[in-house]
């Protein structure tokens, strides 16, 4: 219930999943408000135990589709030896009678995969054109809070976080 297209996004899972059993998983929703109207951007993280699977969605623009959009939907995996770095912050608080309560947890995965090479420019004295290459690897960020999901998708979130930082190599 939580995804518009959540029999896309199972079909899509399961067909990368195969027999495997999930050990964690989180999931995002993003609506956006433009000029065209609502955009839905989806995304599920899958963990199997040795492998992230990623599926990610959005609704696009199409005058000639019944309906006028279209469900762009993409399926990525990532061996869990691909992730170089695992890291979870949460803003944690109280509430009325002073339990502690979990307000907000951000999490985010990189990779030793490029996701941007730059060129540095070298000193404008210098005879060589470039001085070095500045390196961004591909990261993976997920969030929640209570205005954004709420209690229970923080947990997860949190539990999905932890499972990660276990089981990634070091």
């Amino acid at each position: 219930m939580y995804f518009l297209h959540s029999d896309v996004a199972l079909d899509a899972i399961e067909g990368v999943l195969g027999r495997r059993r999930v050990r964690g998983f989180t999931l995002e929703r993003v609506v956006d408000l433009t000029e065209a109207g609502a955009s839905v951007w989806q995304e599920a993280a899958v963990c199997d135990g040795r492998r992230l699977i990623l599926w990610h969605s959005e609704e696009l623009a199409d005058a000639k589709a019944p309906g006028g959009t279209v469900l762009d939907s993409s399926v990525q995996v990532l061996p869990l030896d691909s992730i170089g770095h695992v890291g979870m912050r949460t803003l944690v608080g109280h509430d009325e009678v002073g339990r502690r309560i979990d307000r907000g947890v951000y999490v985010v995965l990189a990779t030793a995969m490029p996701h941007e090479l730059s060129a540095v420019q070298a000193d404008p004295d210098s005879p060589l054109p470039v001085a070095s290459a500045k390196f961004r690897p591909e990261a993976f960020r997920f969030s929640k809070s209570l205005d954004d999901g709420g209690a229970g998708q923080i947990a997860r979130l949190i539990d999905f976080g932890r499972l990660l930082g276990r089981l990634v190599p070091s």
